[in-house]
């Protein structure tokens, strides 16, 4: 039986599979959105040469204050550690949690 598909296999020179090639949409419905940086936020990062965390944090119109009250701490500590180029995995943890998005999406 023959099912129609959009997706296509292509062959290598040893005649195995090699690559899928499907349509866009259908990539983005199937992933999790969990693992999609926004592009605005990205073009902060390039651009403006933020960290994730802080473009992150600009991305989604919250003030450091707004994300330090959420931490629990003051807006001077959580300036600190949105500056800082590498922050532990816990501090990324706690202010991903803060922002309402997956660690990963800070391990950029």
């Amino acid at each position: 039986m023959s099912t129609p598909t959009n997706v296509q296999i292509i062959h290598g020179a040893d005649g195995r599979p090699a690559f899928v090639v499907l349509p866009y949409a259908d990539y983005i419905a199937n992933r999790s959105q969990h693992d999609l940086v926004p592009n605005e936020v990205v073009g902060y990062m390039v651009k403006e040469g933020m960290t994730a965390i802080a473009a992150w944090r600009r991305h989604l119109d919250l003030t450091q204050a707004e994300v330090a009250q959420r931490l629990g701490i003051s807006q001077s500590a959580y300036a600190q550690q949105e500056a800082a180029e590498r922050p532990r995995k816990a501090t990324r943890e706690k202010i991903a949690a803060a922002l309402g998005i997956a660690v990963q999406s800070l391990d950029l």
